[in-house]
């Protein structure tokens, strides 16, 4: 019995790393902006800077120890890695789940969305098949016994979980599980269907006794049931809490609002351009690759004197930033102007491209892989 339960230990948790890991490298910039919301939660900000190379590191743990475990090499080594990565990751998924830090853990990344209970649940599971490969690590028997051919095979693990999110990092995420994908259809995502339950809220009221002074707190729904408005003993103090009992219909994207710098919202004109336009997305201003967006300055600029193409450029920077960075690169491109977080999802690069018409994404890339002007006139714009 304990032989099978540390054959099923091995496996299932061993799988489990593997498809974690590589979720995660999947998508590590994204993996790499949850982990800085860690930090700001946990007053170590210093670290944002190089969160993207802590997340490629963690997703390349992640692999090789499930990889390892599963061919059974350097058990009481794997062993003793797994439980310290599993106690680290169930400290952090409880905290964020009790202190309601962080919403979403990032476990899978955005491909099977967990809340933090959700997280902390699975970790515990897992806790408790790790403790049990860790005090069984040296019954753990290896499919290859001699140690060169351990050492090539685990490295040609390591070489592979290294480069699949340094070519994710570079180019773009292989699977895209964000709602700006290839073919979504932005106007329709945005849009909440006739008749789609609201969320539903409950407020409380604060109520105190002008005689007795006596204080309580009631519903709206006993407010009105009970009728203890009429009750001129009665007042409301302060203002009444607003919970959220039940939630309703979430389009996929609620949080898009591209205006100019006056804060005029531009967000339906430029999203349901019936023609080809170009979004160049660069949420971070501070931090974008300038060489990447001169090259797509000059693209725009052909684009629009032969194609009549519109190309604006995004940014959640200042419009003070913004003119600036104009005026100092001779930007061609309209600007607008968005919150980070939506910015961050249309596209994983600083900065990245959406080709769109009508509403839908028709492609995108990151700056290392936009295409030269005349290949995107051949396949696009001279159709």
């Amino acid at each position: 019995m304990s032989k099978f339960f540390l054959n099923f230990s091995r496996i299932f948790v061993g799988i489990l790393f593997i498809f974690s890991g590589l979720i995660k490298a999947n998508d590590p910039l994204g993996f790499g902006y949850k982990l800085q919301e860690y930090f700001e939660v946990f007053h170590i900000p210093f670290l944002s800077g190089i969160a993207t190379g802590i997340a490629i590191f963690l997703c390349v743990l992640e692999v090789v120890l499930g990889a390892l475990l599963l061919l059974g090499f350097w058990g009481k080594k794997v062993g003793t890695g797994l439980l310290a990565i599993i106690i680290f990751f169930t400290f952090l998924t409880f905290v964020s789940a009790a202190f309601k830090v962080v919403t979403s853990c990032g476990c899978f990344g955005d491909a099977i969305p967990l809340t933090p209970w959700q997280s902390f649940s699975k970790d515990i599971i897992l806790l408790i098949l790790i403790v049990f490969i860790y005090k069984h690590r040296g019954s753990l028997q290896p499919v290859l016994t001699k140690t060169m051919q351990q050492k090539t095979v685990s490295a040609v693990i390591i070489l592979a979980a290294l480069i699949f999110p340094v070519y994710t990092y570079s180019c773009l995420p292989v699977l895209d599980f964000l709602p700006y994908k290839v073919g979504a259809n932005l106007p329709e995502l945005m849009k909440i269907p006739e008749g789609a339950a609201p969320d539903e809220y409950q407020l409380m009221y604060h109520m105190k006794n002008k005689k007795t002074g006596e204080k309580k707190d009631i519903s709206d729904k006993d407010y009105l049931k009970t009728e203890i408005w009429k009750d001129t003993t009665w007042e409301i103090v302060g203002e009444p809490d607003k919970k959220l009992i039940k939630k309703g219909y979430e389009p996929k994207i609620k949080d898009l609002v591209i205006s100019d710098a006056s804060g005029t919202n531009y967000t339906k004109e430029l999203i349901e351009n019936p023609y080809y336009n170009l979004i160049i997305v660069a949420y971070n201003l501070d931090d974008v690759n300038e060489k990447a967006l001169a090259k797509l300055n000059a693209l725009a600029l052909n684009a629009t004197e032969q194609f009549n193409i519109r190309t604006v450029l995004l940014t959640s920077n200042s419009a003070q930033d913004a003119d600036a960075m104009s005026k100092r690169m001779k930007l061609f491109t309209e600007i607008f102007y968005g919150d980070a977080v939506p910015l961050k999802s249309m596209v994983r690069a600083n900065p990245g491209v959406l080709l769109l018409k009508n509403g839908v994404v028709i492609n995108k890339w990151h700056y290392n892989t936009v295409p030269s002007f005349n290949t995107l006139a051949d396949q696009y714009f001279s159709k």
